[in-house]
């Protein structure tokens, strides 16, 4: 049996090693399965005459090798003999390995926008808590970042942990999780990923795994190999083996949410909830990925966990992802030069989400021969120049339903509609109650066919979760009562509050970011011209209101703020803070490549806190310094 290398091998042994009567039983059981599925195996005398060599043959032929053995053993446990199951299954188990990378390499040829050739490396950078400053506010040169390696996720470092410890990939959308999460899965597939480290790698898209109607471990699994006689069974029996990467944990049901209508999990939501816990799947290797948003309802789920924050590209890479978008290369250099020529462009590149967005519309303008004149100033304005650059014209004669407004007024109102109830991917019904053509909406709808049962089914999903959420924060503003707006500002008003008390390190959801920066001057009027839409001076009354509570939410919590400085500076600074409660930590590095000084800052503006006051000098040439001083009330502080 340890000889055995291939399935046509297997098959062999299997029907070799039956007993006679066994065997005669097997070729009755064999008949009726195949006339079960459709398919004539051999008249009822042919077949009895039929030795195992020559059954193994015909089998073979009918179905092909790998089928052949999967219907010998649903034979096999019909006739509830299942040690030769169980040894079947051991022995095609390698098979299955490498037919199962095949499928993961196949599926990601055919998939939109495959990442094979034009991955552009990300920037990742260990964190100690979910909670820490947030590494890509602070304008460290990359050089001095706690950087980590994708080869090194899994490594075991320094701590010693009984099982595996959950990974968490944590980064604001548009960052990169999910090409980067697929880029793991066809790196381990093509064996230049963890080689030998594991046997099956399983990627999960949260957004997707719920469409599923049943929910069990096992149904995860059949899921995860896209075939319902996977042997998972096997594959259980080592699950240090195995590892899970669930992409977009924050896209199931957040149970903060209060404003949502779906309140109970689905069973497969159910299970990945388990998964997070190690209530099933507990020896396996696990890595997450979500947005800050959901860390208040992953963090509770987890025991042992490692987080990892990804910065999205450096430098660097911003060039090399406009040169592989840009198939001229004059246009590659001109975009660049545009996106350089203005801060908010060349920073919000480092978003990959964004630096596409950015090229996309760079590339429309320019092939349309339209001159670039917008200076962006923030995010919103990005996401305004996109959508107001591929929305069909109003004065589309050969269209004349897919008017502007129209369009914008149904992208809007599905957004709205999916976020109130949780929903991220959508059915042509939803499309149709919206009055929206999914085939003509390519530039912010992305079609995804679904095969369930024996009939196939497309459904829909806004290009990236950043255009649903900006498309529910203009829903507000393209209704004729715009009164909701006050109701949603102070709903998510009360989860922050709620938040506060209990984690204290809530975060403002996106769609509240691109209201708020609408709110400004410039952005308010930019919108109101590319739209033809007029705010309302209430609706502006209730965005203003909100972002005063903002303020004073944020002065009750904790700060972490991270700046490079000279000494000078440093010392003006320290002179010039006013806050009761504050720490301040000053470092040098001893890379003779940057002549600064780490800066960090921790204020928490609450009365009832100990002084504390004493130096801090420790072995590395590192000179720190802590002072914590009180002066009653806390005041603002001055940039």
């Amino acid at each position: 049996m340890s000889q055995i290398q291939t399935p046509q091998e297997a098959l062999l042994w299997a029907l070799r090693d039956l007993e006679e009567k066994s065997f005669k039983l097997f070729k009755f059981h064999l008949r009726n399965n195949c006339l079960l599925e459709g398919k004539m195996l051999l008249a009822r005398g042919e077949l009895e005459g039929l030795s195992p060599v020559d059954l193994a043959s015909r089998l073979i032929s009918l179905y092909g090798a790998w089928e052949a053995v999967k219907v010998v053993i649903r034979v096999l446990r019909a006739m509830n003999l299942l040690e030769p199951v169980d040894r079947l299954s051991h022995i095609c188990l390698n098979d299955y390995r490498e037919m199962y990378r095949e499928h993961v390499r196949c599926l990601e040829e055919r998939q939109e926008g495959g990442i094979g050739g034009s991955y552009n490396q990300l920037l990742l950078v260990t964190r100690s808590n979910p909670e820490s400053a947030d590494p890509s506010a602070c304008p460290l040169p990359e050089q001095e970042l706690d950087s980590v390696s994708v080869e090194a996720l899994f490594d075991p470092g320094e701590k010693s942990y009984q099982a595996p410890p959950t990974v968490v990939l944590q980064g604001s959308a548009g960052t990169g999780k999910t090409t980067l999460a697929r880029k793991m899965v066809l790196d381990w597939a093509t064996g230049t990923l963890y080689p030998g480290q594991f046997d099956y790698v399983f990627y999960v898209s949260c957004r997707e795994v719920v469409l599923l109607s049943e929910g069990t471990p096992d149904q995860l699994l059949f899921w995860c190999c896209g075939d319902n006689q996977a042997p998972v069974k096997e594959m259980r029996r080592e699950e240090e083996r195995l590892l899970f990467i669930l992409d977009g944990f924050d896209e199931l049901q957040r149970p903060f949410a209060t404003g949502l209508k779906r309140l109970s999990l689905n069973p497969m939501e159910n299970v990945l909830h388990r998964l997070i816990r190690r209530e099933v799947f507990s020896r396996c290797s696990l890595l997450i990925t979500t947005r800050p948003v959901a860390m208040c309802s992953l963090k509770p789920l987890l025991k042992q966990s490692r987080y990892i924050h990804i910065l999205g590209f450096s430098e660097d890479e911003r060039r090399r992802y406009f040169s592989s978008y840009f198939a001229n290369e004059e246009q590659a250099r001109n975009a660049f030069d545009i996106v350089q020529g203005n801060d908010v462009l060349y920073k919000s590149c480092q978003i990959p989400g964004i630096c596409w967005v950015i090229c996309s519309w760079l590339k429309e303008r320019m092939e349309r021969g339209r001159e670039i004149s917008e200076k962006p100033s923030n995010g919103t304005d990005i996401y305004m120049a996109y959508v107001s650059t591929f929305l069909p014209p109003s004065d589309n004669e050969d269209c004349a339903e897919l008017t502007s407004h129209r369009v914008l007024r149904g992208l809007c109102s599905l957004a709205a509609e999916g976020i109130q109830n949780q929903r991220f991917i959508f059915e042509e019904a939803d499309l149709r109650k919206h009055n929206l053509d999914g085939a003509s909406l390519d530039a912010f709808l992305s079609s995804m066919p679904y095969q369930e049962g024996g009939h196939a089914k497309t459904f829909y999903t806004f290009r990236h979760i950043s255009f649903q959420e900006f498309f529910h924060a203009v829903s507000y503003l393209v209704k004729e009562d715009q009164s909701d707006l006050g109701k949603e500002s102070h709903r998510e008003l009360r989860r922050l509050l709620d938040e506060e008390e209990e984690e204290e390190n809530g975060e403002m959801t996106l769609s509240m970011q691109f209201l708020l920066d609408i709110l400004k001057k410039e952005t308010s009027s930019n919108f109101e011209l590319k739209f033809f839409l007029k705010i309302s001076p209430s609706l502006k009354q209730e965005l203003m209101y909100f972002k005063e509570q903002m303020k004073s939410i944020k002065h009750k919590r904790a700060w972490d703020l991270e700046f490079s400085l000279n000494p000078s500076k440093i010392r003006n600074l320290v002179k010039g803070v006013q806050i009761s409660d504050v720490s301040l930590k000053v470092g040098q590095s001893n890379k003779k490549s940057h002549d600064r000084k780490s800066f960090s800052v921790k204020t928490s503006l609450r009365d009832e806190q100990k002084e504390k006051q004493g130096p801090v000098v420790d072995k590395d040439n590192t000179a720190k310094t802590q002072k914590e001083t009180s002066n009653g009330k806390g005041r603002e502080m001055e940039k």
